[in-house]
């Protein structure tokens, strides 16, 4: 599925898309729309209704996740607006086709590509450049009671992180402490 303004990529997981505006530019510079509601229900075929962003600043090697909210899901249209960073949606759908898989991209200021995750994955991302920021518009907001965390390294679900031999990820306690794919709620 295409629209005129925008590419739309398929991933391994069902539902889970790579977008790609068009960018226009000269020697003065780009631009680019970095969402129209239009041409997003016309490229993915849903009717989505975002009502919260966030911006975080993370510095490099820095993980985030894996996030997910078991009430007030959130699907999510997430970006990088400076450095890059590897992004992961992990399957929580039991009957989705795609139930326990993941799939990462490098999202980054320099290719503009974004990546919509439904609701019922977990979500997180490692900063590769030197810092990023990381912007995401949510279709609900922010509940902290319903908040789960899905381990970063489970072995179950073996995310190739690309993490250089002898780095270790910069994470909070939180994330850290994430659940295991046994343990963790699932949809």
């Amino acid at each position: 599925m295409n629209s005129s303004k925008l590419q739309l990529t398929p991933t391994e997981i069902h539902d889970v898309f790579v977008i790609e505006p068009k960018v226009f530019g000269d020697e003065r510079g780009w631009f680019t729309e970095s969402f129209n509601a239009i041409d997003f229900a016309d490229a993915t075929g849903l009717d989505v209704k975002f009502v919260q962003d966030n911006h975080s600043f993370s510095r490099q090697w820095t993980l985030r996740g894996l996030h997910y909210q078991l009430e007030q899901t959130q699907g999510k249209l997430v970006r990088v607006v400076s450095g890059s960073v590897f992004d992961v949606a992990v399957d929580l759908r039991q009957t989705s086709p795609s139930y326990g898989r993941w799939t990462g991209v490098e999202l980054s200021a320099q290719n503009h590509k974004q990546m919509w995750i439904p609701p019922g994955l977990a979500h997180g991302f490692l900063v590769l450049s030197e810092t990023a920021e990381f912007l995401y518009k949510t279709t609900d907001y922010y509940l902290p009671k319903s908040e789960a965390c899905l381990l970063w390294n489970d072995l179950t679900v073996d995310i190739k992180w690309p993490l250089p031999v002898g780095i270790s990820p910069n994470m909070n306690a939180k994330d850290t402490a994430g659940l295991s794919w046994d343990a963790a709620l699932k949809f």
